[in-house]
């Protein structure tokens, strides 16, 4: 599996001694991994509204993911 390259995110920041260095949403203490975790069961609006991150900041977390996975599978080598 892939890792994300968060910095290339303009929706989310990394401060070392901000909940341990983790990628969070900018401005917030909310780590991205919340998305993740949470959206099986909410929707976009139940996330904004419980951890406090905008629309916007979601939407860009998800179009980040889901561009970081098709650009791996173009240039996934073959075996």
């Amino acid at each position: 599996m892939t890792t994300l390259d968060w910095s290339q995110c303009p929706a989310v920041e990394s401060i070392p001694g901000k909940r341990s260095g983790a990628w969070v949403f900018k401005g917030t203490r909310t780590p991205v991994s919340t998305v993740f975790d949470n959206l099986q069961d909410m929707t976009i609006d139940e996330l904004v509204e419980e951890f406090g991150v905008t629309r916007e900041q979601v939407q860009a977390v998800l179009d980040f993911a889901a561009h970081s996975a098709e650009v791996s599978i173009t240039y996934a080598p073959r075996l």
